[in-house]
């Protein structure tokens, strides 16, 4: 790792900058991508970092969620600093640092860099000089059926117009590739773990749209008649064809536009920075893409309850997180709808669990221990929907401190799960709740909640979270997730995750569970639980066993009626 960031250093003279700075979203700003400079340059493999390389000194930046990660992956060659403290970071002060203007946006750099620092664009990316991955980029673009989305596309962009119309705006630029698959209801093979279509889409206040892609990979959308030839603009020709747009006023979304783009829509248009409606718009769920969320969770919950039920009661050899992992992708595998998971999963036994992102590799993970406590947060892309679930279970009686801890976070869960919606109808407002068992006994975790979860597309999907600082007002349709937990360093980690929906019955607003599989009852303190939460967790498994027992064998009915 030490030579590559020598590599990088010896450019620097070229470029007569100070430094670097490395994100870890690619240009189209997505989480989960197949291009990972950050982790080219630094051995982190976290879904939220940036890295500031200089002469002499290197910084990794990041979240809470990671701190044990980033010292374990980074730590050898770079410096761990919380995100938090990055714009007022004395030792980067008053430097020349360099960055590759399709990597970041104005907003970041303003709000990271801009108040200390001179910021050199270099349109060459200089962590692709050093490797640069061949990625196969030639898989085609499909579209998905009404009856599937539920709504179309043309009603989607009349939607998007409204908005131009709205604020005075003749085009939009919607830069963020998932958000052009909701819009147009097509889907990709670009992310390794979403089924991302990278492109991007102007649309006018008349309708008009214009993909920019690479032509070859909309074949099957020109073939099914998705777009039209003269709809569609090659990635490297969009600054030639932005020019020849008629009009005054562009809206771009200030998080996802890159500066380069910005730039250019710029040296023509007035721009106005407002964010992408289709965030909002797509974080509401139809009733056809609830249908099918809940026809997907079934069958994750079929395979999640299979694999708990081997993991515990049958399988008697040593094995190890990646066995289990394997396992349980096997389950999944065994339906036709799954195609792959949603994000890499997580199977951590004892200490590994305090990692809350940790990944299992082959021949750097631990054998499950009888006496560890073991933590699974997995997911799958379904035909058609997105799941997410963590379980933590154990194979021995455990020490009353854990049975307690557990049940503090069981009762955070089931607080979130239960909320009055008329009451606390925003993120930071649940997160309180969720914490608040935990809090009584001076314990925390230093991650959200929940997160907003997508159709068949990306597995963390905003604007909506349930977190500290989330004010976005939760609506009926919006999915999130339900996790609190406790990590200890070096011991054990517990999370407990379901994705639930916001339903409306009459006035009624409300959570309702999507995931469909049982919570560990060994690592219960009963004594801890109110009526009302004993009797919320004997439903929950109720309707549990009613949506999938007729999918289990006689062995593992058995055990799934043990839980009510």
């Amino acid at each position: 790792m030490s030579k590559k960031i020598e590599l990088l250093r010896s450019k620097f003279k070229k470029y007569n900058i100070d430094g670097y700075i490395v994100p870890k979203n690619d240009d189209y700003f997505t989480e989960y991508s197949k291009v990972n400079r950050l982790q080219t340059i630094s051995n982190f493999t976290g879904s939220a970092g940036l890295a500031v390389i200089l002469k002499k000194r290197n910084f990794l930046f990041t979240d809470g969620r990671y701190t044990i990660q980033s010292q374990i992956e980074s730590g050898k060659n770079f410096k761990i600093i919380n995100f938090e403290k990055i714009a007022n970071f004395r030792l980067i002060k008053n430097l020349k640092l360099g960055i590759d203007p399709k990597l970041f946006t104005y907003r970041q750099i303003r709000n990271y860099f801009l108040k200390y620092n001179k910021i050199e664009f270099i349109n060459e990316n200089l962590i692709d000089q050093i490797e640069k991955k061949e990625i196969n980029d030639s898989s085609s673009f499909f579209s998905l059926d009404k009856n599937i989305v539920g709504e179309s596309s043309s009603s989607k962009i009349k939607k998007i117009t409204n908005f131009l119309k709205k604020n005075k705006a003749d085009y939009i630029f919607i830069s963020a590739p998932e958000n052009v698959a909701w819009i147009l209801n097509i889907r990709g093979f670009d992310g390794p773990n979403s089924p991302i279509p990278n492109c991007r889409l102007i649309i006018s206040k008349t309708k008009k749209v214009l993909l920019i892609s690479k032509i070859k990979k909309c074949k099957k959308l020109l073939r099914d008649k998705i777009i039209k030839l003269n709809q569609l603009i090659d990635i490297k020709k969009l600054p030639k064809e932005i020019l020849t747009l008629k009009g005054k006023k562009f809206i771009i979304d200030q998080n996802s536009c890159s500066i380069y783009y910005e730039d250019i829509i710029k040296s023509k248009f007035q721009i106005l920075k407002k964010e992408d409606p289709t965030y909002f718009l797509k974080s509401i769920k139809n009733k056809t893409e609830i249908k099918n969320l809940k026809k997907a969770h079934i069958l994750d919950g079929v395979a999640l309850t299979k694999f708990l039920y081997w993991i515990k009661n049958v399988n008697k050899k040593k094995i190890t997180e990646v066995d289990a992992q394997n396992k349980l992708e096997k389950f999944r595998k065994m339906n036709t709808n799954f195609l792959y998971p949603s994000f890499e999963t997580i199977a951590a036994s004892g200490g590994n669990g305090a990692i809350v992102h940790y990944r299992a590799e082959k021949n750097k993970c631990k054998i499950i221990k009888n006496k560890d406590i073991f933590l699974c947060d997995s997911g799958g892309q379904y035909k058609y929907g997105t799941t997410d679930v963590t379980r933590t279970i154990c194979f021995s009686k455990q020490r009353q401190q854990i049975k307690n801890i557990f049940t503090y976070v069981l009762k955070g869960h089931i607080a979130v799960a239960t909320t009055n919606l008329k009451k606390d109808n925003v993120g930071k407002k649940i997160d309180l709740r969720a914490r608040k068992y935990l809090k009584q006994n001076n314990l925390d975790y230093a991650h959200g909640t929940g997160h907003g979860v997508g159709f068949f597309l990306n597995v963390h999907e905003g604007p909506q979270s349930i977190s500290k600082m989330n004010t976005v007002e939760l609506k009926e349709g919006m999915v999130l997730s339900n996790e609190p937990g406790y990590y200890k360093k070096d011991k054990f980690g517990i999370r407990i995750e379901n994705l639930v929906y916001i339903k409306k019955i009459n006035k009624k607003i409300f959570f309702e569970n999507l995931t469909q599989a049982p919570i560990e009852k060994d690592l219960i303190n009963f004594n801890l639980l109110t009526s009302s939460e004993k009797k919320y967790l004997f439903k929950y498994h109720l309707n549990v066993y009613f949506k999938i027992s007729q999918y289990l064998n006689t062995k593992e009915k058995k055990w799934l009626i043990s839980f009510i």
